[in-house]
C-alpha cells in the first residue's frame, strides 16, 4: 500500500470487545472500522459540521420543535448513537 502509513494502537480487551461489536454492526472488518473511525476523527471539516450543527442546535433548536415538532420517542438520528 504505496502513500499510507501504518499506526499501531494497544488498547484494553473491553476496548477491542467495543470495537469488534462496532466493526460488525457497520458490517466491516476491525482493520477497514479503525481506518473509517480514524479518518473521520482526522477530517477538520467533519469537525466543523458537527461544531456548526451543535451551534444551531443550541441557537435554534427550542424555534425548530416549535414549527416542525419534537422527534418522536426512540426515534431520529440521536437514538442510534
Amino acid at each position: 500500500m504505496s502513500g499510507q502509513r501504518q499506526i499501531n494502537v494497544r488498547v484494553d480487551e473491553a476496548t477491542a470487545a467495543g470495537i469488534e461489536a462496532r466493526a460488525k454492526a457497520a458490517g466491516m472488518s476491525v482493520p477497514d472500522y479503525a481506518r473509517q473511525v480514524l479518518a473521520d476523527e482526522a477530517n477538520d471539516l467533519r469537525h466543523r459540521f458537527l461544531g456548526a450543527g451543535a451551534h444551531f442546535a443550541d441557537a435554534w433548536g427550542d424555534t425548530f420543535a416549535e414549527q416542525f415538532g419534537h422527534p418522536k420517542a426512540g426515534g431520529g438520528a440521536g437514538a442510534a448513537a
